[in-house]
């Protein structure tokens, strides 16, 4: 199975390194200083679940993109995602798969208008990555969960062909029979604790140490207002989980979107939560506290690019 890496950065480099590793056909598509990094220093994950180096991945820039996958596992930034669909579009053929990893529900519908629903399947990661500034991906701990499936639930010949592959690799799969629930039950948690750790600009420990974590349940629970109207009210286990783990006291976790903010990086503010704002609205659900999160980091957005072209 020839696979495409849209991106050799936090998550796709993670993945698409453990492919690799395992010894499948993959190769990534970069933008020309990531494959000078590449080229020059390799790919190199850090990790409690073990190390790899990979001396010469291979990689492919986009105006070299010729010819069909069968199989596109996209891992950019929501905000890269329109430039994303243009630059594989090339290697979209008849037969080929794409499996998304991004957060929230829009990406879904940008993938479906332009190369068909049939090609689209559902999927999410869970996992704690980041990039280091000379292109070392850092894994933070030892879940590296990666789950997909068809979203219709049936288990089809295609899906279970991937998980045979993905399954040599070694991190954990979960081939799913309700992959949107699962992806509704993630945005709603991720959508929490971007919203709170950004507005707040502190860990969850601190958050509760400082008395807020009402602030949190709230916003947790505008959340799942919304996805419950739309059909995917989280199960009982998922908003339990999440409400553990955002309140729970001494708790370092920050969000991704957080550790965004403090180096002065893009956030993914429309497709995470203006989106989830917006569906909400659609279904006259009350939000306030996912509407002042919103308002945060909309303004920090404005200020970053105001003073990117100070600069």
């Amino acid at each position: 199975m020839r696979i495409l890496v849209v991106g050799a950065g936090a998550i796709g480099g993670y993945f698409g390194g453990r492919l690799l590793e395992a010894g499948q056909d993959v190769t990534f598509l970069v933008r020309a200083r990531r494959a000078a990094e590449l080229a020059n220093w390799g790919l190199e994950i850090r990790s409690p679940n073990g190390d790899v180096a990979i001396p010469t991945p291979p990689t492919v820039l986009a105006a070299d993109l010729r010819e069909a996958f069968d199989l596109i596992l996209l891992s950019s930034k929501a905000y890269d995602l329109d430039g994303a669909i243009n630059d594989v579009a090339p290697a979209v053929g008849p037969q080929t798969l794409i499996l998304p990893l991004l957060n929230g529900m829009r990406h879904l519908d940008l993938l479906d208008a332009r190369f068909g629903p049939a090609h689209v399947l559902g999927g999410l990661c869970m996992i704690s990555t980041t990039l280091e500034s000379g292109g070392r991906v850092t894994h933070f701990n030892t879940l590296d969960t990666l789950a997909f499936g068809e979203r219709d639930g049936l288990l089809s010949a295609r899906v279970e062909a991937i998980a045979e592959v993905f399954a040599r690799a070694s991190f954990h799969l979960r081939l799913s029979e309700c992959i949107l629930q699962e992806m509704w039950e993630k945005w709603v948690f991720i959508a929490a604790l971007a919203g709170i750790t950004c507005l707040m600009r502190a860990t969850v420990g601190d958050i509760v140490a400082s008395g807020a974590a009402g602030f949190t349940v709230e916003l947790l629970d505008e959340c799942a207002a919304i996805a419950a109207a739309h059909g995917y009210a989280p199960r009982a286990e998922s908003l339990e989980r999440s409400r553990d783990v955002l309140t729970r006291e001494g708790s370092p976790m920050v969000a991704s979107m957080f550790r965004d903010i403090e180096r002065g990086a893009p956030v993914e503010v429309e497709h995470m939560m203006a989106d989830l704002l917006r569906r909400g609205e659609a279904q006259d659900i009350p939000a306030p506290t996912l509407r002042t999160a919103c308002a945060h980091l909309r303004a920090y957005e404005v200020r970053r690019l105001r003073e990117a072209a100070a600069r």
